[in-house]
């Protein structure tokens, strides 16, 4: 495995020691209004939120997936605005997905992918005239969106009797997933104790034509696809712990992609989307390096 991280980034920030964000905290998380709203489906949820930044681009872009546990209960959009809108500030252009959830209609599989496809292909569409550089790009996402952008990544491993095979997509190689709980087959206990959710309502359920639910739904049996992936998570995060960012790791490296663990120090699941916490500063420059940016 090839280092991609600075070493200086294992280390703890300075600063003064805060309480690990609750949820409560993370719900009322909040930020600025974003450039614009752009449907890519006729579904209420089919939409994406474009952060972009003051001047002339072309900007990088942050493909940003918000979390929740698939479902509609806890946020998701609207909070993500606060990491978007610190993004922006540093020049970096933010397209912040939504997308249809188990408990609404269309959600789960295949929907809830489906939206993921038609999401970045309208971030392809709409680059132009809004100045996005698609070919310096990442994808950041948080709890279940981790789980979705560790996915994006293994696009080009679907299998083509998938109902989600596309031979055209978008590429985006650099993954930043934070306390993502993107490995369903191995992980299908803890999801369910983490955010009851049963597998079949992420996964679908099995069928002559899709014997193994797992082929076209889980990260770590879409890889090896030649991604960089960094999974950040919260050393007090008791909803995705250390120990599944330390095994999913494992099996990206031992397949032959490149995948890091940055562990935040005193971080709860919360503190890892919070512009505002001491483990932003961790992240935001795994963020600028995968973009290609010079730290100033």
């Amino acid at each position: 495995m090839s280092t991609f991280l600075p070493s200086a980034l294992l280390a703890s920030v300075d600063g003064a020691v805060v309480a690990p964000m609750s949820l409560d905290d993370y719900l009322a998380l909040d930020g600025p209004a974003p450039t614009a709203r752009i449907a890519y489906g006729c579904a209420p949820s089919q939409y994406a939120q474009l952060f972009r930044p003051e001047g002339s681009g072309p900007f990088p872009v942050v493909v940003l997936v918000h979390g929740g546990c698939w479902t509609l209960a806890f946020g998701g959009i609207e909070q993500m605005r606060n990491v978007a809108g610190a993004l922006a500030a540093q020049g970096i252009a933010v397209w912040n997905v939504e997308y249809r959830r188990v408990d609404e209609p269309g959600g789960g599989y295949p929907g809830t992918y489906a939206d993921m496809h038609a999401a970045l292909d309208s971030l392809q569409q709409h680059a132009a005239l809004y100045q996005l550089d698609v070919k310096r790009i990442m994808a950041m996402g948080h709890s279940a969106g981790g789980q979705l952008v560790q996915w994006i990544a293994g696009r080009e491993k679907l299998p083509k009797n998938s109902p989600l095979y596309r031979d055209q997509y978008l590429p985006v190689p650099h993954i930043l997933s934070l306390g993502g709980l993107a490995d369903l087959r191995h992980e299908r206990d803890l999801i369910k104790r983490s955010c009851e959710r049963d597998i079949e309502q992420l996964a679908g359920c099995a069928s002559t034509e899709r014997p193994d639910i797992y082929s076209d739904t889980n990260a770590a049996d879409l890889i090896p696809n030649g991604s960089r992936t960094v999974l950040a998570t919260g050393e007090l995060d008791t909803i995705s712990p250390p120990r599944v960012a330390h095994d999913y790791a494992a099996r990206a490296n031992l397949a032959g992609d490149q995948a890091q663990v940055l562990i935040l120090p005193g971080a709860s699941h919360y503190d890892e989307i919070s512009a505002t916490s001491n483990a932003w500063q961790m992240i935001l420059p795994v963020i600028k390096q995968m973009l290609g940016i010079e730290a100033k």
